[in-house]
């Protein structure tokens, strides 16, 4: 894995990490956190979603939107864990 993979992981962590914190109110994590909670969405999306049987396609925004879903997830499951 070279370092332009590393930088393109990094970019669709913070987009996604960003769109599931404005769809999930209240958690934003700033920029680190985002990224953080983007490639953790990646990779539950990743293990989730085909498993579902949803396939979205192959790409950067077809990346970004399993992110962005699995971020929701973890944020959603985050949010819940606050409340106990």
């Amino acid at each position: 894995m070279g370092i332009d993979s590393v930088i393109v992981w990094l970019i669709v962590g913070a987009i996604a990490g960003w769109l599931a914190g404005l769809v999930v109110k209240g958690a934003g994590f700033g920029l680190l956190g985002n990224i953080v909670i983007g490639i953790i969405g990646a990779v539950v999306a990743g293990w989730l979603l085909p498993r579902l049987g949803i396939n979205l396609g192959t790409g950067i925004v077809s990346a970004i939107i399993n992110s962005a879903i699995g971020g929701i997830i973890v944020l959603v499951i985050l949010a819940l864990i606050r409340r106990a």
